[in-house]
């Protein structure tokens, strides 16, 4: 049976970063792992260290400019299949599907739902597949994150992170999405409002089941541009990411 893990949050809270964190983990485990950036302003292949040739958004050029004139008897969704495959990055520990921007105006509706439909087909070949969504909360809306067995929302150490994601936790309650649990993981904490950030997440009612402190080996491999994938044992924020894994059973 499938795991789905989906990671959202407010802008700057380090979600691509935990997203990053715990595929490391899984990667460590016998676990046949699909990662998803579902993020148009793409940055998980930057952490993970790699490279990625075509996205989702290349896709959707050729769906909407070709399929129109293809021939009766083609079969549309074969073709749409051999394109999914395309946009699919075998990495050695893991897959990759990265959404990226398409190109020209207009808004991500299509791509959206090329993405979805790419979900769809592949989701059940893994044992786990991760997603990193964009910040905010108006891809809920639009119900791109369904069917999702646990929802983590990432948070910094202030009370508007914590606010987020009540207000994460409430839309969700009353959007369609089916999505089974919501926790919360603190991210960037320091001993200062370790206790602050416990208080305020128990008086919102919300799951708190992580607090990943400050790295500086993170800051430093972010300022510098240095992929987070093969952070080292010792680091404490690879160590934290690791329990919460556990908690969820990963």
């Amino acid at each position: 049976m499938t795991k789905v893990i989906a990671l959202t949050g407010k802008g700057g809270t380090g979600k691509t970063a935990i997203t990053s964190l715990l595929i490391r983990h899984l990667t460590k485990t016998n676990k046949v792992v699909l990662a998803i950036d579902a993020d148009p302003d793409t940055n998980l292949p930057e952490t993970l260290g790699c490279e990625v040739s075509k996205t989702v958004g290349d896709m959707k050029q050729f769906m909407q400019d070709e399929r129109d004139n293809l021939p009766p008897d083609v079969n549309k969704q074969s073709i749409f299949e051999s394109k999914l495959y395309e946009v699919l990055e075998e990495m050695p520990k893991y897959d990759l599907i990265v959404m990226g921007r398409p190109e020209g105006s207009g808004c991500y509706c299509y791509v959206n739902n090329l993405l979805r439909g790419i979900m769809d087909k592949l989701v059940k070949n893994y044992d786990v597949v991760i997603i990193d969504t964009e910040a905010g909360l108006e891809h809920f809306s639009r119900k791109m994150i369904r069917d999702v067995d646990e929802l983590i929302v990432v948070t910094d150490g202030s009370r508007r992170g914590l606010r987020t994601a009540e207000r994460i936790r409430d839309l969700t309650e009353e959007l369609d999405t089916n999505i089974k649990n919501i926790v919360v993981v603190a991210n960037k904490v320091t001993d200062t409002n370790k206790d602050e950030i416990k208080s305020t997440a128990e008086g919102l009612n919300l799951e708190l089941i992580g607090t990943v402190p400050m790295d500086s080996i993170i800051a430093e491999r972010d300022l510098k541009g240095i992929p987070l994938f093969d952070l080292p044992d010792e680091s404490v924020a690879v160590q934290e990411v690791n329990k919460i894994a556990k908690k969820l059973g990963l």
